[in-house]
């Protein structure tokens, strides 16, 4: 049974005999094998990618297994975004072997009628948790080879050592002293799978297009409901927005964020519980993620009253133009670094006409002074894909000090702080966050802005708000 059934079953009656041979009679108990995933040809492309980076090699790659919220209630499963990339799956507990590029999923299929496990598993019964594919099932979906997961020890044991992705479940990494011979290996396959996500393919680049264009109708959701906003505060946007991401995705890409105010210079303000009064801005970061499991992340710093004040328009454009600044940067052949540097000079010297900088913003631009970071910390973005941070573990050569090429997909954002409690600023000024932050495709001729939906302009914004307030 699932995890803390013992105590679980504890409240529930004895199951007497009779019952347990009466549950396993008259049941229909047919597949639906459906139609071939569009993911699968390209995941086999994926692996072969794979396989030519590790030829002869046996690498294992998990989905990852449900966790305990409390007592029988699990958290939302989301499988590993490597093991979606490799194989389309996205039911927990698989796993995926490939030995010298033949690739077989390990998979927890559902449970026969004959077995207990259909109407008494609480984590993975059909009656408690939904109908789990069979392994005839899935491996006609995801064009793999299928076998089950009761399988996968004798299998792993069977063979030459191999490179594991660890750190996703803890079951198969406690296979670890069986798997790895020798250390650094298991490193390898999760920088070299993170690699290869960094380039998309035409698919991918669909679903992230898919992604953006339901995010820009979420936030177009959220403005449409501005009077109860305006009475229930963040979370009411952070509630209506995830509606419309369980509606046309998965789930929301990461927790959103609603800051209001003071609220927006956190830069993961993520508690969403404060007020959203007219006069203020209000910063929103949300992104949906689709039902494949790509995710759009879009920033909009909006005037709550419909319309920007002069000191708050100049602010937001100095942040637009820092932003613009950074659009521009981004193009094949270009450092990865640029479009960061390009924005940040932008800013420091808005930090200095603002008479926030000690020093001059050349001086501050200095990477042994960088004072004006203290009004913007972080960087202006990231790769955008499966995760909301894409390719983390990639190696640096090819991401961060590397040089961007047509296929990458990354975020342009560039903030400003201004802290409630930051003497150094005017008293004007405190308490003021903005960022505008867009989903950009690097292209052959130069970057395409997937979140153009979105205005950006403050002239546009205001028109566009005007547009949907009610």
């Amino acid at each position: 049974m699932g995890q803390d059934d013992a105590t679980a079953a504890a409240n529930e009656p004895p199951v007497p005999p009779a019952l347990a041979a009466f549950m396993a009679t008259g049941w229909a108990d047919g597949d639906d094998p459906g139609e071939l995933a569009p993911v699968a040809a390209w995941a086999a492309k994926r692996r072969a990618a794979l396989t030519e980076r590790f030829p002869g090699e046996r690498l294992v790659v998990p989905a990852g297994a449900p966790t305990s919220r409390n007592v029988d209630v699990d958290h939302r499963f989301r499988a590993d975004s490597a093991h979606v990339y490799l194989t389309g799956n996205q039911a927990s507990d698989a796993v995926l072997l490939m030995d010298d590029g033949t690739a077989t999923l390990f998979v927890r299929p559902r449970a026969p009628r004959s077995e207990q496990e259909f109407w008494r598993d609480r984590r993975y019964g059909e009656f408690w948790a939904g109908r789990r594919p069979s392994l005839a099932e899935t491996q006609h979906r995801l064009g793999l080879d299928c076998r089950h997961l009761d399988e996968l020890p004798a299998a792993l044991a069977s063979g030459p050592p191999a490179r594991l992705l660890r750190g996703v479940d803890p079951r198969v990494d406690a296979l670890a002293g069986t798997l790895s011979d020798a250390p650094g290996r298991d490193a390898e396959l999760a920088a070299a799978i993170s690699q290869l996500r960094l380039v998309k393919d035409s698919w991918e680049v669909e679903q992230l297009r898919a992604a953006c264009a339901a995010t820009a109708r979420g936030f177009e959701d959220c403005l449409r409901e501005w009077p109860q906003v305006l009475a229930h505060g963040e979370r009411w946007i952070e509630g209506t927005f995830w509606r419309r991401a369980r509606v046309e995705g998965n789930d929301v890409g990461y927790t959103s964020i609603v800051a209001s105010g003071p609220h927006a210079t956190t830069l993961h303000w993520i508690d969403d519980d404060g007020p959203v009064r007219p006069g203020e801005l209000l910063l929103l970061d949300m992104g949906v993620e689709t039902r494949s499991l790509y995710t759009a992340d879009i920033s909009r710093t909006l005037p709550v009253s419909g319309r920007f004040t002069g000191l708050q328009r100049d602010l937001y454009t100095l942040v637009l133009r820092a932003q613009d600044a950074g659009i521009a940067a981004v193009r094949p052949g270009a450092r990865f670094r640029a479009y960061h540097e390009a924005a940040m000079t932008v800013l420091a010297h808005g930090l200095a006409d603002l008479g926030l900088l000690p020093v001059s913003a050349e001086q501050a631009l200095d990477p042994e002074s960088a004072l004006y970071r203290r009004w913007t910390l972080h960087g202006s973005g990231h790769m955008l894909g499966l995760d909301v941070h894409d390719c983390t573990t990639a190696p640096a050569a090819a991401y961060a000090d590397g040089t961007l090429e047509a296929g990458n997909v990354l975020t342009v954002e560039p903030g400003l702080y201004l802290q409630a409690d930051d003497l150094l600023v005017p008293e004007e000024l405190r308490g003021i966050g903005i960022r505008v932050e867009d989903d950009l495709l690097v292209t052959d001729a130069g970057a395409e802005n997937l979140s153009a939906a979105l205005p950006r302009e403050p002239g546009a914004v205001e028109t566009w708000m005007a547009g949907l307030l009610r």
